[in-house]
């Protein structure tokens, strides 16, 4: 699949690529990530290859990935009408809090909400945002209350689409009811962990979101660098300094047999580790763009050849083998209790069988 072959994301007419470049690593303020000078390469290259989806929030590197990015914005609209601010599809995020002491300046409510969209336009140096995520769920503010700001947003022009990120299936489902309820604008996607190593969400955010039109764009689909291949039984212990505490700490004897499945498909393949994680996760249901994020141009060409990895099915079998998650209830429970409910006929094309307990014949019912 070419990253120029776009896709429509949950219900709506917006158009993505299959792959979104997360801009979390555009700044160096937390010790680590690109220059504005690596950075404006990464970007270029990224939509020289015909992608168009840009993933950012307020609070990355305190504010400098935005500006950056912003940057980068009015660099292009020097270059002509191929180059302009409308070519691309700009995603950023409130709730993370900028100042500290000040208890409004953070979550989900109506007054954070609004003051930090003004400023994200600002750094972002452009008039309106694509795609405004609430980053993570406020559970102290009433949902109705971020869904009418957002709204109103997107009334206002300043807003084209709306979208949650790192939020619970049962708040989204609630969100986008009362949504469609009022008349309000919908949430068109959610943004979600989501990787070989992180299937839990599998059980109710997947679902749900095929469910209300809700299009997944995975963050951390390399588990934070876990599945890039760079990291075995053999060199666990030296994980890159940095965000490397967090990732170290996924790596138990799980991880290390996923990592050693993982690294026998892709020889087969004939790809790196980490491009047939992320060829995996793109075919998964759902799943509209993947978010991945560079520090180098090399690593963002490594991971958009992932796009050109086409896993056989008894590769996918493997993986999905290897790290099939353990659902909270009643999953368990419907697995084995469900088919007794098909009195062991074919349903959709999935043969069941009976419950032991179930009536065998006519005669023997009550």
């Amino acid at each position: 699949m070419p990253l120029n072959r776009y896709l429509t994301l949950g219900r709506s007419g917006l158009r993505v690529s299959p792959m979104c470049l997360g801009a979390m690593t555009f700044g160096k303020e937390w010790g680590w990530g690109s220059t504005p000078e690596e950075s404006f390469q990464i970007l270029d290259h990224f939509c020289e290859r015909g992608g168009n989806f840009i993933d950012t929030a307020n609070m990355y590197t305190k504010g400098h990935s935005e500006a950056i990015l912003g940057d980068w914005l009015t660099q292009r609209a020097k270059r002509g009408r191929s180059f302009a601010r409308d070519r691309v599809v700009i995603a950023t995020k409130f709730f993370g809090n900028l100042y500290l002491g000040d208890p409004n300046a953070g979550g989900g409510s109506r007054k954070n909400m609004l003051a930090s969209c003004e400023e994200s336009l600002r750094r972002l140096k452009t008039d309106y945002i694509d795609l405004y995520w609430l980053h993570l769920w406020d559970h102290f503010t009433p949902i109705d209350e971020t869904m009418r700001a957002l709204d109103d947003l997107v009334r206002a022009g300043k807003v084209r689409y709306i979208g949650f990120s790192d939020v619970p299936a049962w708040k989204c489902a609630q969100a986008q009811t009362e949504a469609h309820f009022r008349g309000w604008s919908p949430l068109i996607a959610i943004q979600i962990e989501y990787s070989l190593l992180e299937r839990t969400v599998e059980g109710e955010l997947i679902p749900m979101a095929l469910e209300l039109g809700m299009g997944v764009t995975p963050w951390s689909p390399l588990a934070g660098g876990a599945l890039s291949g760079k990291y075995d039984r053999t060199n666990v212990d030296k994980v890159e300094p940095g965000r490397g505490a967090w990732v170290k700490g996924r790596f138990n004897e799980r991880t290390l047999a996923i990592i050693d499945v993982l690294k026998a498909v892709a020889g087969e393949a004939r790809c790196t580790p980490a491009q047939a994680a992320l060829a995996w996760l793109q075919q998964r249901p759902g799943v509209v763009s993947t978010i991945i994020g560079a520090r180098t141009i090399d690593q963002l060409k490594d991971n958009l050849a992932a796009l050109d990895v086409q896993l056989a099915p008894a590769q996918t079998d493997r993986l999905d083998e290897a790290t099939k998650p353990t659902l909270n209830f009643p999953y368990h429970f419907l697995e084995r209790a469900g088919p007794g409910m098909q009195g062991g006929t074919t349903i959709n094309g999935r043969p069941s069988e009976p419950w032991p307990f179930a009536p065998q014949s006519d005669d023997e019912r009550w």
